[in-house]
């Protein structure tokens, strides 16, 4: 059976290794493209989009894929819509492999909020000096609260660059350890945390760092699903994807020549 994960998370190339060799599965993986440097998976892997619906639906039928497992960001609520609607157009099996949303534990100060406009106004009566670990896709939105003193971390440079007065940006890229994030809540005296509710371990300190420092945390909600089921391990989703695996046609030879009334044209009836 061939597989497509589209990935981009941690998730994504966990699931890339158990699958890179495996006797059933013919597995590949599709990168948006929004990562300068992506960390590449053991597996073919394609970079850009599809075009939309009416592409990723063409590509799975094209390309005979039995089952799609959308690893992509929680955040991803475009990529995630368009993967559900193509799927359901071309009758393909969908899974999401997504990570545990965080949850506020003793001590946490956690100002939720909806998303980031409504964050950006959440700002407003709180302390001067903002971490943002948003990425950089959604940085402009903080343009509307010009009065504080931004540091902006991200694996690339937001493009354009933010019209905002002070603002450091630092690009790095996790895991990140609590110690880094100690220090670096310290250096630049963070007043306030603007965080997605992105889940995972790679960049949880931070939140342990601002319980520790007693700093309120800004926490973006992640957007709605889209009705398709979810697990929150490799395993899982590898568990999923073998048994789709199992219940899959049998490919035939195909039989283009004889005349009878079952006989196919030359590639009727694939995907």
């Amino acid at each position: 059976m061939k597989a497509l994960i589209l990935g981009g998370t941690t998730e994504a190339t966990a699931l890339a290794r158990l699958l890179s060799g495996h006797p059933r599965i013919d597995a590949a993986v599709s990168l948006a493209g929004r990562t300068k440097q992506p960390v590449l998976p053991p597996l073919p892997t394609r970079i850009g989009g599809f075009g939309g619906v009416d592409g990723l639906a063409a590509h799975l039928v094209e390309n005979g894929i039995g089952a799609v497992v959308d690893a992509t960001h929680p955040f991803a609520d475009q990529i995630s819509a368009n993967a559900a609607a193509a799927c359901a157009r071309a009758g393909v099996p969908l899974l999401v492999l997504t990570r545990k949303p965080w949850e506020p534990g003793e001590g946490d100060c956690w100002i939720v909020v909806p998303d980031m406009e409504a964050a950006a106004e959440a700002l407003r009566p709180l302390g001067e000096n903002v971490f943002l670990t948003i990425g950089r896709q959604e940085v402009a939105v903080f343009e509307a609260v010009p009065d504080k003193r931004y540091v902006i971390r991200a694996v690339d440079p937001p493009e354009p660059a933010p019209n905002l007065s002070d603002y450091r940006l630092i690009l790095d890229r996790g895991p990140f350890t609590l110690e880094g994030e100690c220090a670096l809540l310290e250096k630049h005296r963070v007043d306030v945390v603007v965080s997605k509710n992105s889940g995972g371990s790679a960049t949880e300190a931070k939140l342990e760092a601002a319980r520790r420092r007693g700093i309120p945390v800004v926490m973006v909600e992640r957007p709605p699903g889209n009705g398709v089921a979810e697990v929150h391990g490799a395993g899982a989703a590898l568990d999923w994807l073998e048994g789709q695996s199992s219940r899959a046609p049998l490919p035939t030879s195909p039989r283009c020549a004889g005349g009878g009334a079952d006989s196919l044209p030359c590639g009727a009836g694939e995907g």
